[in-house]
This record gives structure tokens, C-alpha cells and sequence, in this order.
């Protein structure tokens, strides 16, 4: 192969890990936000109780 074409097999793959690690940060992002949500309901339910 091409030494050319390895440096677009670098890229190519460097870009998709990016995106990737970008994409599991989302999620985790997402699933605190959630946590966080749910965790005010359950305190407003329960001040509610009483």
C-alpha cells in the first residue's frame, strides 16, 4: 500500500474514535441529567407524602 493511503486509514479512524468517545460523553452527559431529574421527583413526591 501507499504510505498515502495509510495516513487516510489514520485519519479515517482517528476521526470515527472522535466521534465515538464524543458520542459515549453525550450519553453520559444524558444519563446524570436523567438521574438528576429523577432524583427530584422522588423528592418532591416524597415531601409531598407528608
Amino acid at each position: 500500500m501507499d504510505q498515502r493511503n495509510f495516513t487516510y486509514m489514520f485519519y479515517g479512524f482517528a476521526a470515527a474514535w472522535f466521534i465515538l468517545a464524543l458520542y459515549v460523553v453525550s450519553l453520559v452527559s444524558r444519563g446524570r441529567k436523567l438521574q438528576d431529574q429523577l432524583d427530584t421527583l422522588k423528592r418532591t413526591l416524597a415531601q409531598e407524602k407528608h
